[in-house]
């Protein structure tokens, strides 16, 4: 093993920060390594917005849930999907408006994806932490008022940056026979490595020196999945000129 993949399997989410800044210039870099990411057909549907100010950080860790890690990070970062350079490259070159096709929207969020796992690693390849903020999508009409996003631009998912005061041991991952498959999907261990997991997670949880707790993997991914359904997402995305084909 490498030492990247000691840095990508080390990873950890970090909330807790030292008031200690990052240099611009290095950010700079990071944001760069993020570029260089994969993208689709090379069409680079990404944009980030970079929140200094420090009121509508404050307005955006209210809207995502009271997360108070936006205001305190050296950095807050909100990673778009951004149709709006394409839609000038479509309207440029004579092909017309863009018509929300679900696979411009697929594109554009899997570019954003890729370019910002790109930065979490090269952030954390030199000691900076930090940790994803899904929770910008509770109220997205805010977060993208304040930040006067365009249509075309909506916010997938905010990340906080900087040099750790605390952090963590990596989650046990759920073992990799249960995530690769071979020449087709496998069902019938589901059950097993489900429960195998849980029984794994469940002593991890409990014996934590910090914030130990009474659970399990299903117990918290059922609860994520049912509790975050987010139904306003689909008209506001749509609004945007997202997903109406």
């Amino acid at each position: 093993m490498n030492e990247m993949m000691r840095c990508m399997k080390s990873h950890v989410s970090v909330r807790s920060f030292t008031e200690q800044p990052i240099e611009q210039e290095l950010l700079k870099q990071i944001l760069g390594c993020g570029q260089a990411a994969s993208s689709s057909s090379f069409i680079q549907a990404y944009s980030v917005i970079q929140v200094l100010d420090e009121e509508k950080r404050k307005l955006i860790a209210r809207a995502a849930g009271n997360q108070r890690w936006i205001v305190k990070a050296a950095e807050f970062l909100v990673f778009c999907a951004d149709m709006q350079r394409i839609q000038y490259c479509c309207d440029k070159q004579g092909q017309g408006e863009l018509q929300g096709f679900t696979e411009h929207f697929m594109t554009a969020t899997i570019d954003t994806a890729l370019m910002a796992q790109n930065v979490m690693l090269a952030a954390e390849s030199i000691g900076l932490g930090g940790v994803f903020i899904g929770g910008i999508r509770n109220d997205p009409q805010t977060v993208s008022e304040s930040l006067q996003l365009p249509n075309y631009v909506y916010p997938a998912f905010g990340m906080c940056l900087g040099w750790p005061a605390q952090q963590g041991d990596p989650k046990p991952r759920f073992p990799l026979k249960g995530i690769l498959h071979q020449d087709s999907y496998e069902t019938g261990n589901i059950s097993r490595q489900v429960d195998e997991y849980d029984r794994l997670m469940a002593a991890y949880y409990a014996g934590r020196d910090a914030n130990a707790k009474t659970t399990n993997w299903s117990q918290q991914t059922a609860e994520a999945v049912q509790g975050k359904t987010r139904e306003h997402m689909l008209e506001f995305l749509q609004r945007r000129g997202f997903l109406r084909r």
